[in-house]
């Protein structure tokens, strides 16, 4: 077989990728757009990387060592990349492949100047931009200088950065290659970039277009700073004209070289305005071609447009499917129940299908649509207030695209408008009476229902479980919208705010139920956290077992432990642990995340730091003392305001809501738990189904039944057929969402919408943050994203993204929190108060902004975090 080693660029298209590179596919598609003008040229095709690699066989040795490399293992990924290039660019390119390239070259025309750019395999993918990972040469002229650079596009897959890239992502070494782009050369006017959706918004609807004098090397390699236009509906809408002292311009001879510009032009526009729009209508027309928004590198030659590069903007947050061109605005269901991260298609379709509210997907994350709430009078300030208390950045996000105008309909009072939308407006709620056996009540059906699951669903296999199954989420929704439940947790939330509302004005204090809930009964995620120190308990006394448990790697070490002085007792104490709390995992909402149960090694950590970090009886303890705080408090309280004009009455009136709050506040966690104790139930089903699906040889692995949807997985089951393809390209999509950050605001338009914390109370430098649970503590900042990795030191500040009710085992050993996410009612903020730990949630970045083992002080009643010398 005669390989194909170069092929021209209007013969390249996208399914040809493997062949020409993720830019030569691109550019060949370009050259098909009518209107669109690329410049000449032709690709050096994958087939002559393989033959060069071929050619040298010491590689392969390399390429082992360099894939059991961890990205951050900087010096040898530098050293093994280092050595892969200069082996690379020592072979003597055979003479075939040269005469190939040679006589393309003289097809073209062999003394003019040309382009040389990498196109490697895994460059410019719908889920992946290997925007500058490797190397682009200008102004190339000559058959032995073009071979020359050529060799070196095919060295630069392997630059320490695109290797690092490569790492980070999942990409195979060996399963990407380089094909290599070769293009006359053009010499502009101008250049720059045109991105078809703001880069930085992510409006869809907005283009921004960057502009500079001479080739586009002097924006790319930061020479000068562009020109920047923005365009929306063929209307150039916004502009700033910087001042660009210099250009890169061709040499005659070959190479580029920096130019001073003169002073009269240099603050003149590169562009103007009607050329930008005219750019604009071009890339519009590029992004329709390629059906998503492009990077496009354009050059301005004698007042004509040539595209030289166009590629994915990977960057940007899905927008939700709707099927109308309506306006809509999203909000993040992940800020709401402190899971940020992506989930795999059957944990957003199983959320989907057991939500109260409809929900959207986008990006692996999951939305409600919050426009008829807004755009009703009579729905949107309730809407806002309660949105605001839980996360003012969400407020102030709405309010401005409210403050806009024109992108929210209003509608009359008495329309439609209070459906679904975010969380339940305050006062929807009918009153109830403060008693605790509503409680009680209330705790006992959802352990009846989940026990009666449990039950029922032991003979269902087959299609008849799904059938069962969707059943079963009726049920499911049920409980969850029992309006006795939907009662207890507004009366808890009404009265917390009622008493920081009122104790604010009477008597000047901030967050005032903070301490007022401390130790609160029946808080089944506190108790969660307080059993683990009782675990810890049994396993002190036996050093045996704690030195096992310091090098437990295997999840079936609870079979090990009986073998030990003391193991019986704590592998009996953690079984015992993992029957009330083994369904819970970090990213619960997520039915495919491994939980406790399945994986218990998870908890070993936390177990070892309860055991170096406290005492005996430390739960008890604990609980007393929170409960005696929060009685000082209350006779405080009611003593000062006994002291006040009509003290009285004020005082018998928080008397009432301190009883309240105390008796709801700790069922606000419950739902949550029978959520997740079904969820368990439904995955361990659904896990038998996807084992049935292995042995039968129609499912490759059992996870793979995670990369489908609840119907998708139905299907399969009942006709034994699955396309393979899907999941690959499940898990591909899966794979670029963890790059995503979900916004949590989200319009139509594609516009992430940010809010601000709109205060001028806080020290400079200091990180802004809404204050969830009061008082003020200094000390070691524990920077952890993973719970796994905890390892504590008595004093630490926890410092993570977000924390669902998995986390609350590490709160008992940590004096303060600071998290990304989070609103006043959110998991984390509640047991932060139970516990009395001194929070700030909310705080954009904190885990960028604030270096692990940094001191720093954390003001929870005020809500910010100063990070101290």
């Amino acid at each position: 077989m005669i390989e194909q080693y170069v092929l021209d660029l209007h013969e390249e298209g996208e399914r040809q990728v493997a062949l020409v590179g993720g830019k030569g596919a691109h550019l060949g598609e370009l050259s098909r757009i009518d209107g669109i003008r690329v410049p000449a040229g032709f690709c050096v095709t994958t087939h002559a990387f393989r033959r060069i690699m071929a050619e040298a066989p010491s590689i392969d040795d390399l390429l082992d060592r360099l894939s059991r490399l961890n990205p951050d293992a900087r010096d040898a990924i530098r050293t093994l990349s280092a050595e892969i290039r200069q082996t690379l660019e020592g072979v003597a390119i055979p003479d075939d492949l040269a005469a190939a390239v040679t006589g393309a070259l003289a097809r073209l025309g062999g003394q003019a100047a040309y382009a040389v750019r990498s196109s490697a395999t895994a460059e410019d993918l719908p889920t992946a931009s290997f925007a500058g990972q490797q190397d682009t040469y200008l102004n190339v002229r000559g058959p032995a200088a073009i071979l020359r650079h050529v060799g070196r596009c095919w060295a630069s897959l392997f630059t320490e950065r695109a290797v690092t890239y490569r790492l980070r992502n999942g990409f195979d070494h060996r399963k990407v290659h380089m094909a290599v782009v070769v293009q006359r050369m053009v010499f502009p006017q101008a250049a720059g970039v045109l991105f078809t959706a703001d880069p930085v918004t992510g409006n869809r609807k907005v283009a921004a277009v960057d502009a500079g004098f001479g080739l586009g090397e002097a924006l790319v390699s930061g020479l000068v700073n562009p020109d920047v236009f923005k365009v929306r509906d063929g209307e150039v809408v916004a502009k700033a004209i910087a001042t660009k002292r210099l250009a890169v311009q061709a040499l005659p001879a070959g190479g580029t070289r920096e130019v001073a510009i003169e002073p009269e032009r240099q603050a003149q526009p590169a562009l103007t305005d009607t050329q930008v729009v005219r750019l604009v209508q071009l890339g519009r027309r590029v992004e329709a071609h390629f059906g998503r928004p492009q990077d496009i590198e354009w050059c301005l030659v004698d007042d004509g447009f040539q595209i030289v590069q166009s590629r994915p903007i990977t960057t940007l947050f899905p927008v939700p499917e709707t099927g109308d061109q309506e306006n809509h605005v999203y909000l993040s269901v992940g800020h709401q129940q402190m899971m940020t991260d992506p989930m795999k298609p059957l944990g957003l379709s199983m959320w989907q299908l057991t939500a109260m509210a409809p929900m959207h997907e986008a990006g692996g994350r999951l939305f409600v649509d919050a426009t008829m709430r807004l755009a009703s009078p009579a729905s949107r300030a309730a809407f806002l207030d309660v949105a605001g208390r839980a996360d003012p950045l969400i407020r102030d996000a709405l309010e401005t695209v409210l403050d806009r105008g024109d992108f929210i309909p209003t509608l009359p009072d008495g329309a439609p408008g209070g459906g679904p939308g975010g969380p339940p407006v305050r006062g929807a709620s009918a009153p109830i009476g403060t008693d605790p056996a509503i409680v009680t009540e209330l705790i006992e059906r959802g352990r009846t229902s989940t026990a009666a699951l449990r039950r029922d669903i032991r003979t269902k296999t087959g299609p008849a479980l799904f059938d069962f199954l969707l059943e079963a989420i009726q049920e499911h929704k049920r409980v969850l919208g029992d309006p006795l439940s939907m009662q207890a947790i507004m009366a808890g939330m009404e009265a917390t705010w009622w008493l920081n509302d009122q104790l604010r004005e009477w008597l000047g204090e901030k967050n005032a139920a903070d301490t007022l809930t401390l130790s609160a009964p029946g808080n089944v995620t506190s108790e969660m956290g307080l059993a683990l120190l009782d675990v810890a308990d049994v396993i002190r006394p036996h050093p045996e077992v704690v030195a096992f448990l310091q090098g437990v790697e295997d999840e079936g070490f609870l079979d090990e432990l009986p073998k030990l002085a003391g193991g019986t007792e704590a592998r009996d104490a953690i079984e015992a642990y993992l029957d009330r709390y083994g369904m819970r995992c970090v990213g619960e909402i997520d039915i495919t995340r491994p939980r406790w149960s399945e994986r218990p090694t998870t908890l070993v950590p936390l177990i070892l730091d309860n055991i170096k970090l406290f005492e005996p009886g430390a739960a008890e303890r604990r609980f007393e003392q929170g409960r005696q705080a929060a009685r000082q408090k209350e006779q405080d309280v009611l003593e000062r305001l006994r002291a006040l004009p009509d003290g009285e009455r004020k005082a018998d009136e928080t008397k009432r809501m301190i009883d309240r709050v105390r008796t709801f506040i700790g069922y606000r966690e419950y739902p949550k738990y029978n959520i997740i104790s079904r969820y368990f139930v439904y995955k361990q089903a659904l896990l038998e189904e996807a084992e049935r699906l292995v042995r039968a040889g129609v499912l490759p692995e059992r996870e793979d039944a995670f990369y489908l949807t609840f119907q998708e997985f139905h299907d399969v089951v009942r006709t034994n057929r699955l396309d393979d393809r899907l999941i690959q390209r499940r898990k591909d999509a899966f794979r670029s969402y963890q790059a995503l950050t979900p916004p949590r605001v989200l319009t139509s338009d594609g516009e992430a919408v940010t809010g601000a914390y709109r205060r001028d109370d806080v020290p400079a430098g200091a990180l802004v943050g809404l204050p969830v649970s009061a008082g003020t503590v200094e000390g070691r900042a524990r920077v952890i994203v993973d719970i796994a990795e905890a390892d504590l030191e008595a004093g630490d500040i926890l410092v993570t993204t977000y924390t669902d009710p998995s986390w609350s085992p590490l709160f008992v050993a940590i004096t303060g929190l600071v998290t990304e996410v989070g609103g006043q009612m959110t998991h984390g903020a509640v047991i932060a108060r139970e516990y009395g730990l001194p929070a700030v949630v909310g705080v954009v970045d904190a885990t960028r902004l604030i270096t692990d083992g940094q001191r720093i002080r954390v003001h929870g009643t005020d809500g910010y975090v100063e990070l101290l010398p």
